[in-house]
């Protein structure tokens, strides 16, 4: 059985106040509110494994905001002697020990936490710890991949993310064409592994496919300002920036691109479609 992650189980037994999956020839149940209309024995149902107010396995059909193995951005619901508790969408918080945050957490913000399990208590855990659930060494994608990107903080080089809840990556500042927050989630792609094993991120596909995609963004705009937009070659970085979302650099190669296939026309009041 995974604790903090779903599992499958089959239905064996049924009772006044739910039924019994068995999950690794363990008997865990699943509160009668959360049975699925027409649940009959031998059903199989995927579950949310966690731990109750007495500490005892039990099963949710509910989806937390984050599994064990997860990084996420959640808000402090308590706090008291013993530590902080987050919202992680399930009716027991998520306990994060004073031993387990950067400073005492406050009620009502949101915190970047890692989810996972204490092997002294068995009980399922949050950390604001971050750095130790980070791999540094073991890097398994190659420059131009596509990845997934929480937002954790800003600095004064630019914006640092969580890399598919494994690594730490930057955004660079002159890289950054769009407004972020903290505890987002995105997309963006691997522009640049270091020697040091530090990552460079980048929001916007690299190389070929950066141009294909502004090319695509420009379109969509011109089709929805009845096919003239009062940009060209001249126009400033802010001016583009503030409507495409792009640099001038890659606005120029896009705009080069369509001119050379014919779907545009660059004139000094801007650009527009070909009827």
């Amino acid at each position: 059985m995974k604790l903090g992650k779903f599992n499958q189980g089959e239905v064996i037994k049924r009772t006044d106040f739910g039924v019994y999956l068995d999950i690794d020839d363990e008997e865990v149940l699943l509160p009668l509110k959360y049975v699925p209309t027409g649940t009959e024995i031998g059903d199989e149902l995927e579950v949310f494994i966690y731990k109750d107010s007495q500490e005892r396995n039990i099963a949710t059909t509910l989806t937390p905001e984050a599994k064990v193995g997860e990084f996420a951005y959640l808000k402090v619901k308590e706090v008291n002697r013993v530590g902080a508790f987050l919202d992680w969408g399930l009716e027991k918080d998520l306990f994060v020990p004073f031993a387990e945050q950067e400073g005492k957490m406050k009620e009502g913000k949101s915190y970047v936490v890692r989810v996972f399990v204490d092997q002294k208590t068995d009980r399922i855990t949050a950390s604001q710890l971050l750095d130790k659930f980070i791999e540094r060494e073991q890097i398994a994608f190659s420059e131009g991949d596509k990845v997934d990107l929480l937002i954790y903080k800003f600095t004064d080089l630019g914006v640092k993310v969580i890399i598919n809840n494994k690594h730490y990556g930057l955004i660079y500042n002159n890289d950054l064409y769009r407004e972020l927050e903290v505890g987002q989630e995105t997309t963006g792609y691997i522009k640049k592994i270091r020697e040091d094993k530090k990552i460079d991120v980048s929001l916007r596909k690299i190389g070929y496919g950066r141009i294909e995609d502004a090319k695509e963004k420009i379109l969509k705009q011109l089709v929805a300002e009845d096919g003239f937009l009062p940009l060209h070659d001249k126009s400033s970085p802010q001016a583009i920036k503030d409507k495409l979302q792009m640099s001038k650099g890659s606005f120029k190669k896009a705009i080069g691109g369509l001119y050379k296939e014919k779907i545009i026309d660059i004139t000094k009041e801007g650009i527009k479609l070909k009827k």
